[in-house]
């Protein structure tokens, strides 16, 4: 029998809270994959509200996703910047920071990345 499974990230599996009440991560679980749906509030930078909680440098995830909403900068270990606002898909490699720009809430889903993302 195939498997239909259907989630709304409004009843998550799992929600992380940020630092600072900065944003969360919402995660959904599809039968073995994890989906998610960060939620990045204007102010949110990953060294200031995500690095406490990884306990690295910089952020060591491998992000695979689609950006719904608002404006995050990109910026990684080696000195590559990159804007991503809503509809652009983009593959963030492990080894960067990032923050929110402007006043709106980044919302970002990740197909790949978000699996231990700020998990305490």
């Amino acid at each position: 029998m195939a498997a239909l499974i259907r989630k709304r990230f409004d009843e998550a599996d799992e929600t992380r809270p940020f630092e600072a009440d900065k944003g969360r991560l919402d995660l959904v679980d599809l039968g073995g994959a994890q989906v998610g749906q960060g939620t990045f509030e204007p102010g949110w930078r990953w060294s200031e509200h995500v690095k406490p909680i990884a306990g690295t440098d910089s952020c060591m995830a491998s992000h695979v996703g689609y950006c719904v909403s608002g404006r995050m900068h990109i910026v990684m270990d080696d000195g590559a910047e990159q804007d991503l606002g809503p509809g652009d898909v983009a593959v963030i490699e492990p080894g960067h920071d990032a923050w929110v720009l402007g006043d709106e809430p980044c919302v970002f889903l990740d197909w790949q990345g978000y699996a231990d993302y700020a998990k305490r």
